[in-house]
């Protein structure tokens, strides 16, 4: 139980990645508070880990009132919070001929400026816990895909700002944060949107060595085991890392010039 009686806010988490850190930190003893826009979902996931672990909060992220309404839940539910993960997230497809002011907006405000927002409001519990913050990035915060534009800028501010406080906290109050940067991840909504794309029902069973050298592509369940760690006493001191979650290296790694990769 590496979590054990730990109270922990996992935004974006009715599914996918965030839906997987959360029942891993009830599995491993924490207590959770879920977050996402779908309620059905959400009351899905609430009945699965079970109400005495856990409480779903139904909000967008980007609300001047979500911050509040979320460490509050937490601190009345179950007494305190030890753990912010920021998780939800848009990821929306934009390139330089398609992103207009108002769309960058929207996709920093959710992305960016929101788990910012919320690592403010919850400082305050934060501090009387010496808890910990994980950013969940994404290896295209190095620098993206061309039809990423937008989503990949917002995921390199989110890096900086895990490195800025990352060290700011620790010298001040002794709160840790890190942030993990997946890669290539089969969930449910990646799934969804590679049928969209006209790709098979079945894409993901077979995909080129070049882009998925195991063969497949990573699980929601295994960010959420790396994400332990970064939420247990087991990581120490260490605070302002970024941990890149990927089957290649992402610098220095040379695509053939006849490629002609999975789409």
């Amino acid at each position: 139980m590496r979590l054990k009686d730990k109270v922990i806010i996992v935004t974006g988490s009715t599914t996918g990645i965030g839906k997987a850190i959360a029942k891993r930190c009830v599995a491993e003893g924490a207590k959770v508070v879920l977050h996402g826009l779908e309620q059905d979902l959400g009351e899905e996931v609430l009945a699965e880990i079970g109400s005495d672990h856990a409480v779903f909060h139904q909000e967008d992220i980007t609300t001047d009132t979500c911050p509040t309404n979320l460490v509050n839940l937490a601190v009345s539910r179950f007494g305190k919070l030890d753990a912010v993960v920021n998780n939800a997230a848009l990821v929306i497809a934009s390139d330089i001929h398609t992103t207009d002011r108002a769309f960058f907006q929207k996709v920093l405000d959710i992305n960016t400026i929101s788990p910012f927002l919320l690592i403010q409001k919850a400082l305050p519990e934060l501090i009387k816990t010496r808890g910990s913050v994980l950013n969940i990035g994404s290896i295209n915060a190095w620098s993206g895909e061309p039809n990423l534009l937008a989503y990949s800028v917002s995921k390199g501010a989110i890096m900086t700002l895990t490195g800025n406080l990352g060290d700011s906290l620790m010298r001040e109050y002794g709160i840790r944060v890190n942030q993990i940067n997946p890669g290539w991840v089969l969930t449910e909504r990646e799934t969804e949107r590679k049928k969209l794309h006209g790709l098979s029902e079945t894409w993901y069973e077979e995909l080129p060595a070049i882009i998925a050298p195991s063969g497949r592509i990573l699980s929601p369940d295994e960010i959420a085991a790396a994400s332990i760690f970064w939420l247990s006493d087991e990581s120490g001191p260490v605070s302002g890392q970024v941990l890149t979650l990927e089957q290649h290296p992402m610098i220095g790694r040379n695509l053939p010039k006849d490629n002609k990769t999975f789409k």
